[in-house]
């Protein structure tokens, strides 16, 4: 089959960057920007509330993927994703404020899915599954460079880092030059990968963990700023610190597809989810930058190991004539977890006892996926002997 240039790859990995960049570009001048725009009140949903509305807009972003093509899609949906993040600067109060960031999460959507279903058709097998994990190291570079950013220009002037949103126009040049309109045949995938796709976890176990995953990951998110405010620490010192996560996350995300090859995708995905116990437990406890820093190691690890290996599995899992709906219910699935989130600051207790609620919530995932490739590995041994 053809192969995409690297300018290409490199293109659509960009487009990647944008995923994370979303709600979390905001983290680190939360506190400024919600002040400037009228909704204190409401700071932590400038970063949720992206999430809710790609969890309500999803299932049509799939729809019109497999309708118009992913081509098509990411081109109107990199516009509008410029267009609306901007936009914000000039509106004021929760309703108009909110409903901006409901809208940008639903083009968002479509971003997310359509240039997945891009890398499936140009890519297949390992090559596929590197991609894909590159996609996710660049999700987490974005988170690296735009927390960054975001933290530095914040400490200017809280309205600077919504700038950064039109740097998706560029990408779209980017796409129009470099990613051809017509992707290789995949006529072979048409039926999708039947064998592969009765192994493992199924679609709704895949969508469900990814969900999982988001809803502890997203909770250090959104609350580091402010336990780490309580210490002292600035806003450029957190979106360092949320930057160091994402720099995590893409070592692990790098080396994920050779550590696969030594265990089965539900043992990894454990792994991951005692990464994020682990992290949560930390930044419980941590008392200075130090513990910050080790926290944000397991944090990063978690993210590596899940996030891209359940988009590889549901695109693997996936026919390509209904590839754009599974991954639209995917990214509903992501956001949907980041969005449940929105709802940490109301548990009582303050911030460390939402640190330890997401620690345990990871342990008990961690438990249910060891004990369920447990039982798998039983089932195969039991049915290996029936037939020897």
């Amino acid at each position: 089959m053809s192969h995409l240039s690297k300018l290409g790859s490199y293109t659509l990995l960009c487009i990647a960057s944008l995923t994370i960049m979303v709600g979390a570009l905001v983290a680190p001048g939360l506190i400024s920007i919600s002040n400037a725009l009228g909704i204190n009140e409401y700071a932590v949903w400038l970063v949720t509330f992206p999430a809710l509305g790609a969890v309500i807009f999803a299932p049509l972003a799939g729809k019109s993927i497999d309708k118009f093509g992913a081509y098509r899609s990411l081109i109107i949906g990199l516009i509008l994703y410029g267009a609306l993040g901007f936009a914000v600067y000039w509106l004021q109060g929760p309703w108009f404020v909110l409903s901006n960031r409901i809208l940008l999460g639903g083009i968002t959507a479509v971003v997310m899915a359509s240039s997945t279903v891009l890398i499936s058709q140009w890519y297949v097998g390992n090559e596929r599954l590197s991609m894909i994990a590159k996609q996710g190291m660049a999700i987490e570079l974005g988170g690296v460079l735009f927390l960054f950013l975001g933290g530095k220009l914040a400490s200017l002037y809280w309205a600077y880092p919504l700038s950064l949103y039109l740097v998706a126009w560029l990408f779209l040049l980017m796409l129009l030059l470099f990613v051809p309109r017509k992707s290789p045949s995949l006529s072979d995938e048409t039926q999708g990968n039947a064998p592969q796709a009765q192994q493992g976890l199924s679609l709704k176990q895949v969508y469900l963990f990814a969900t999982l995953a988001m809803v502890v990951f997203f909770t250090a998110i959104v609350q580091l700023p402010n336990s780490m405010a309580q210490q002292g620490f600035n806003e450029a010192v957190v979106g360092n610190v949320l930057a160091f996560i994402s720099l995590v996350a893409v070592v692990a995300a790098h080396f994920m597809p050779k550590v696969v090859k030594y265990m089965s995708t539900t043992y990894l995905l454990a792994v991951a989810f005692a990464a994020y116990a682990l992290a949560h437990i930390v930044f419980a406890n941590a008392d200075g930058m130090p513990l910050l820093l080790v926290g944000a190691v397991f944090a990063g690890v978690g993210f590596g190991f899940s996030i891209p290996l359940l988009n590889h599995m549901t695109v693997e899992k996936s026919a390509a004539n209904v590839r754009g709906k599974n991954l639209s219910y995917f990214t509903m699935a992501v956001f949907g977890g980041q969005f449940i989130t929105s709802f940490v600051e109301f548990i009582p207790g303050g911030v460390a006892t939402s640190f330890y609620s997401s620690m345990l919530l990871a342990s008990l995932v961690t438990l249910a996926l060891v004990i369920m490739q447990y039982s798998n590995n039983k089932r195969i041994n039991q049915f290996t002997t029936g037939n020897t």
